[in-house]
């Protein structure tokens, strides 16, 4: 009897020992990623690997040094600022629409920034987790200047270019349809192909967000007629709340991602900015001391009980709210990018080609959608 639960127990440990090894042997790539957060792994690997779009002006885009510019790689720098200290420390990596959530899903990206809206569908069958909304947009319609179109009602039997594997495709189909327009879409895998259509007449209408639109017209070439050669309508087909997406499953990237956006937005609420952010950290109270990784008071001397000289106090720890980052994460972010309202005014705000006002995108108290939860 001894004998055959001696046996028994032998192989009960045994499974164990397999299913957990099983679960944390290296993958085929030799790592031991699936085993621990990607936060630990990107901490280890030095750099942030992010997707981005390279042919949105004003949101990704390469210029002509050959460096990434634009509204959503700047949310790349603001994640490797907050996980590594260094807002330069970011692999781009050019991804087309159909290509994204493969490339999030197969680990070929820590995260995906680009120009990405957030659904229900994504949310629940693609495996992603869309960490905050960075800018809320609805989808459009351009078309030539000189074309009598005023309106999408006007596009019956229009020849329209989309972008294939996006949702601006369904809300096309849906929006004509809705409204008994017949139309004959022209789906293609790049914006460098639309605009290839688009030019040789083979589209009477190009459907994206606005937003895309708005960077697109901006840079339209003169010998094509320049921006005054095309016309944005003012039908708004869609609602587009894009922000960053990471894989489900992994709170802490997660998290980590969030508060990186997050304080973007905390940094203008509490008018922190890269030229005062400095001097603000030396004489902050309450939240902003808490976000800029002070410590949570400043130390006041104390008097000997004998009567000498009074001596400092220990330092207090700053504030921790156990996101496994650096005590000045949130401080590296807004002295080496800056916050909300800087970053969007240099990529795609009112001084900028696109000359986007803030509209829904401004802060709550000034009546936009942009709010974040307290920092305690």
């Amino acid at each position: 009897m001894l004998g055959r639960r001696y046996r028994i127990t032998a192989v009960v440990l045994l499974a164990v020992v397999l299913a957990f090894t099983a679960c944390t042997e290296d993958t085929p790539g030799g790592s031991t990623q699936e085993t621990r957060s990607l936060l630990d792994t990107v901490k280890s690997r030095g750099t942030l690997n992010c997707g981005v779009n390279n042919a949105v002006p004003g949101f990704g885009i390469v210029d002509p040094q050959g460096g990434y510019a634009g509204f959503d790689i700047e949310f790349c720098r603001v994640v490797a600022a907050a996980v590594l200290g260094d807002a330069t420390k970011v692999t781009f990596k050019a991804l087309t629409a159909e290509q994204r959530f493969t490339a999030l899903q197969s680990r070929e990206i820590d995260v995906l920034i680009r120009n990405t809206t957030w659904t229900a569908t994504r949310d629940g069958n693609e495996g992603a987790g869309f960490v905050a909304t960075t800018f809320y947009d609805g989808q459009g319609m351009m078309v030539r200047s000189n074309t009598d179109f005023n309106s999408i009602d006007d596009m019956d039997g229009a020849r329209i270019c989309v972008l294939r594997g996006t949702t601006t495709e369904l809300n096309l189909e849906s929006q004509f349809s809705q409204r008994n327009i017949d139309y004959t879409p022209r789906s293609f895998a790049t914006v460098d192909e639309i605009r290839a259509a688009f030019t040789a007449g083979q589209c009477q209408g190009w459907t994206s967000d606005k937003s895309q639109l708005a960077g697109i017209r901006s840079a339209w070439p003169a010998a094509s007629g320049g921006p005054q050669a095309l016309r944005i309508l003012e039908d708004t087909l869609s609602k587009e709340p894009l922000g960053p997406v990471v894989r489900d499953g992994d709170t802490d990237w997660f998290d980590a991602v969030r508060w990186a956006v997050l304080a973007t937005i905390l940094a203008e609420e509490l008018e922190i900015t890269k030229a005062n952010v400095d001097q603000i950290r030396g004489s902050s109270t309450g939240e902003v001391r808490r976000l800029l990784g002070a410590p949570i008071a400043p130390p006041s001397p104390t008097a000997s009980p004998t009567g000498a000289s009074p001596t400092a106090t220990a330092t207090p720890a700053p504030f921790d709210p156990g996101l496994d980052l650096p005590d000045d994460w949130a401080y590296q972010i807004i002295k080496q990018v800056g916050n909300y309202a800087e970053i969007y005014n240099r990529t795609v705000g009112p001084s900028t080609p696109l000359g986007l006002a803030r509209g829904v995108n401004a802060l709550w108290t000034n009546g936009g959608l942009l709010y974040a939860p307290p920092y305690r």
